[in-house]
Formats: structure tokens, sequence, C-alpha cells
């Protein structure tokens, strides 16, 4: 088991979507299909070494993932669940409740080490739907190249509009990196309320919205934050260009 290294994801295996749409600009978040979990699990345990299986709890789709361990002949399971899509709503559960167990795996963990993708209006075609009175962009955007440092995560980044050919986001590794490893997440006391200043600052520079950032880093609570994602999300912003 412990030879098994489940390897990085590869640019084209990287899927990219519009998070919030506003008159400024659209955040996007990179995330896996399933396809990419079955085809990983392949390459790394064999056709026959692992399986899933999906059991109802509470009302929620938990999906199972066991890996076959050689060693001790023994399955080993993690299990995550599903969230609820806009459409096929069991369909949508089976799959985000897999992709969600492989997570835990560690296939594509590292996309949640991506930083803050902020695409300016003029780089994409943003509209607005009359009837329903909200804006959406129909532009197809994709992960042109990744790089990766020695901690698996993302260093090097650039995403290209497809409807155009431009590169709307680019970020390359740091000359020298920055802050330590966080851990105790679970027990962080949050950021000052000078910290939060700062933040609701640089948001209303560069014209992101805070739901933007709660969807992209996962927050439910911002002021409760740990204090490297909060070095994270800043730095993120700080790659931003102010907002007209």
């Amino acid at each position: 088991m412990e030879e098994c290294k489940i390897r990085l994801l590869k640019a084209e295996e990287i899927e990219c979507r519009a998070a919030i749409v506003k008159e400024n600009g659209l955040s996007l978040l990179l995330y896996k299909d399933a396809r990419v979990d079955q085809r990983i699990l392949d390459e790394t345990f064999g056709a026959f070494g692992w399986q899933r299986s999906h059991q109802c709890i509470d009302g929620n789709l938990y999906c199972t993932v066991s890996v076959y361990d050689k060693s001790t002949g023994l399955w080993i399971s993690k299990q995550d669940v599903g969230a609820i899509g806009h459409a096929e709503k069991e369909k949508s559960q089976a799959s985000d409740s897999f992709k969600r167990a492989c997570f835990n795996w560690g296939i594509g963990r590292e996309l949640y080490t991506a930083p803050f993708i902020w695409v300016a209006a003029e780089m994409a075609a943003i509209r607005r739907d009359k009837c329903k009175d909200r804006l959406y962009c129909n532009d197809h955007f994709s992960v042109q190249s990744i790089g990766y440092n020695e901690n698996r995560e993302i260093h090097a980044l650039t995403v290209v509009n497809d409807s155009n050919g431009r590169v709307v986001y680019e970020t390359r590794p740091a000359a020298k990196k920055r802050g330590a490893k966080a851990s105790g997440e679970e027990n962080a006391p949050g950021i000052s309320s000078e910290q939060m200043e700062s933040l609701e600052k640089e948001l209303r520079r560069t014209g992101v919205e805070m739901d933007a950032v709660r969807e992209r880093y996962q927050i439910e609570r911002p002021e409760r934050m740990t204090e490297e994602l909060y070095q994270r999300v800043m730095a993120a912003l700080a790659k931003t260009k102010t907002a007209a």
C-alpha cells in the first residue's frame, strides 16, 4: 500500500467553472470529474484493486471507496457524503459523493491549494438574463498549464478563455516560499479585527465579493478562518487588479 502513491492532476484533467459572476468580472473554481478519479484509481491500484459502494444515511447519499491492501489482505475504506445538484438529483449526489471520497484518498487534493482566480469583465463575455435578472457567462475556460511544489501545492497556473484564446489568469512560482504549514485548523482562534478590516479593504479595491471568497475557499465564517488561510486569501487578492 505504501508503494501506491496518488499522482498529481495533469492540466488537461482539470476543469474550470464560473463560481460567481458580477458586472466587473467572475471567479473561477477548479475541479475534476468522476472519470478522472476512476482513471487514477485504475492506474494506481489496478482495475481489480478498488471498489465503490453507496448508502443512504439520514436522507444523504454517501460513497465508500475501498482499496485492497495486498500486504495485509484487507480492504481499506474511506467515505464521504455528496451534495445535491440542480439537476438529476440522485445522479449528482452519487457522482459528488464519489469524487469527495476520492479526495479523501488524495486524488485531486492539490486543487484545494489553488489561488483565487478572478477574471476581469473585459476578458470574458458577461451577459444578463433579463428573464431571470441574473448575470451569466457561457465562455469556456481551461487550464493551459499547471505546476506544483515539493509539498504538492499549486505554485504555477495558467488559465485561458477558449472562446477567444486569451490568457485570463497566470501565476508563477514565488522566488521564496513564505509561511509555514497549517496545523490544528479546527482549534484556530480566527483572525483579528484588524486583519478582517484589511481583507474588506482588499475586497473593495478589487471589486471581488466576499461570497466569491467564501465559495472559493469553502469558508463559512470569514472571521474564523485560520492565519494560514487568511494569508492565502490576501496573497491571491494582492495579485488581482484594482477594479475600475
